[in-house]
């Protein structure tokens, strides 16, 4: 009974070291044949458990996709965090960009009340312009021709 019992704690002791130590990334106990304990000495009252590597590669395989949904998680969370700031940031170009049409709207209204106000007189002064400066134009390219 003793050594059965002796037998259980050093199972729990080689499966806990062989998870500790997968852990860590050092696995001393794993072998060909699966995990083992070492004799300390040839008078040790140890008990050697070997366990089926079937069973050992599950628990490697359980650890191995535990891990990976945690990473899931942290990526699940990171792209939330990135739609959040990312709608944001829309709602704050949706602001930026309905203040601009607001101040788009007002400085029509105020030109279109300039332009009333002082007639089309505005509209004439510039094609005068625009006739004159080509009226020049014209007569420089004349006088620089011969």
């Amino acid at each position: 009974m003793l050594e059965g019992m002796l037998e259980g704690v050093c199972y729990k002791r080689t499966t806990n070291l062989a998870i500790k130590g997968a852990l860590l990334g050092a696995d001393p106990y794993r072998s060909r044949g699966g995990l083992s304990t070492r004799p300390v000495s040839s008078n040790s009252n140890e008990v050697q458990v070997q366990i089926d590597p079937m069973h050992a590669d599950l628990d490697e395989e359980i650890y191995g996709l535990h891990r990976k949904v945690k990473q899931l998680k942290n990526v699940a969370q990171e792209i939330e965090s990135e739609a959040k700031y990312h709608n944001d940031f829309i709602s704050q170009l949706q602001m930026t960009l309905i203040k601009a049409q607001a101040g788009v709207k007002n400085n029509m209204r105020r030109l279109n009340m300039s332009i009333v106000q002082q007639g089309a007189n505005n509209v004439l002064h510039v094609v005068l312009f625009a006739l004159f400066i080509f009226f020049v134009v014209y007569l420089l390219a004349k006088i620089f021709r011969r």
